[in-house]
């Protein structure tokens, strides 16, 4: 959240002063920590600290030595937090090189020069307590050797890379699949009844609105960066097509809205087209018993008709519609049944192939850069 790293580490120094050489049978002299205030010591910082924080418990977490040859051997236990400025454009899927840099905050590079023990090493091996770590995998570190420039002077600058790669089974866990199961869970509805409007509506409404709770809790463990992320494209993607969905729906049931004022307007113009039939018919039986009756069934059938409007599975969303013409699969849905997992599966093909085949570590860059 806040860009920044802690460790505990085991700081070493190991200098020579010529003014502390002795002679006799004691070859490494080891002093109590009480004797550091009494000799010179590097004036070393850490220059992209945020926290320091030296062990006192029991006493005074500090080793002090000296050896015949005038050579210091100084430690000390500490807790640092550091800047580590990431760059979050492939999140969560991202690798970062957290540095960290010290040297002296008073003696240029003539008077103190600082180097690695083992030399310039352009890498170290991965220590085995890195597997402990939570959210990363330490893949790597790199030891550099810079010279900052400052206005008072040139300093030495001691940098190490601690490189990260962030572990994904957590995301996977927490945002992925649930975001998967529920672009599917919005394509179950295509194989729901056209006329089951309000199971189609709620189940719509329903991932919408879980998609949308999703989006915002997947972001909470990130900082307010102003671009978007891996993440934020792939909760994009899947939004678009839990809302395609409901939109898909709500084509299907104006095209059907249409169908039935259209056979409705049929079957109106049939009805009148056999009322005019029927009538002319009555007048060649004039007389005939059967006669009033069938004036008696026109005028029962012109006086229901203007009754019918919409059919009533239009009207309520019934799931057996009044009228059978009207049920059955729409067209649309059945495209939407092989088009929709087949654009979401290469959308995701896609997406893990370019990510995870992408080098997403960050390159190490020297200070002042």
């Amino acid at each position: 959240m806040e860009m920044e790293y802690r460790m505990d580490m085991f700081f070493r120094q190991m200098w020579v002063d010529e003014r502390l050489k002795f002679e006799g049978p004691i070859e490494i002299l080891r002093l109590n920590n009480m004797m550091v205030d009494k000799i010179w010591t590097p004036d070393t910082f850490f220059r992209n600290s945020k926290r320091s924080i030296a062990h006192n418990m029991t006493t005074p977490n500090k080793m002090f030595r000296i050896m015949q040859n005038g050579t210091v051997f100084y430690t000390m236990r500490l807790t640092i937090s550091a800047e580590c400025p990431m760059q979050l454009q492939d999140f969560p899927l991202d690798g970062h090189a957290c540095p960290l840099y010290f040297g002296s905050y008073a003696y240029t590079n003539r008077e103190i020069a600082y180097t690695w023990r083992k030399g310039f090493e352009a890498s170290v091996d991965v220590p085995p307590e890195s597997s402990s770590l939570l959210q990363y995998d330490l893949v790597g570190q790199s030891l550099y050797t810079e010279t900052y420039k400052i206005n008072t002077g040139h300093y030495s600058v001691q940098v190490v890379h601690f490189l990260l790669q962030r572990k994904l089974g957590y995301y996977l866990i927490q945002t992925y699949v649930p975001l998967i199961m529920i672009v599917g869970l919005s394509q179950v509805s295509f194989w729901i009844n056209k006329e089951s409007v309000p199971a189609r509506t709620v189940a719509g409404i329903t991932t919408v609105l879980t998609m949308t709770t999703l989006s915002i809790s997947a972001r909470e463990c990130l900082p307010k960066v102003s671009y978007a992320t891996a993440m934020d494209w792939f909760i994009a993607v899947c939004f678009a097509f839990v809302a395609s969905a409901l939109i898909e729906f709500a084509a299907v049931n104006y095209f059907a809205t249409l169908q039935g004022i259209r056979m409705q307007r049929e079957k109106r113009k049939q009805s009148r087209q056999d009322s005019v039939i029927t009538g002319n018919g009555s007048d060649d039986e004039v007389g005939s018993p059967d006669s009033g009756r069938s004036r008696q069934y026109r005028s029962n059938s012109i006086i229901s008709e203007p009754a019918q409007r919409l059919p009533n599975f239009l009207q309520s969303g019934s799931a057996i519609p009044t009228n059978m013409l009207l049920a059955g699969t729409s067209p649309i849905d059945s495209y939407s049944r092989v088009l929709f997992p087949l654009a979401f599966g290469s959308f995701n093909l896609v997406y893990w192939y370019y990510y995870l085949s992408k080098d997403t570590m960050e390159k190490p860059r020297v200070l002042g850069q």
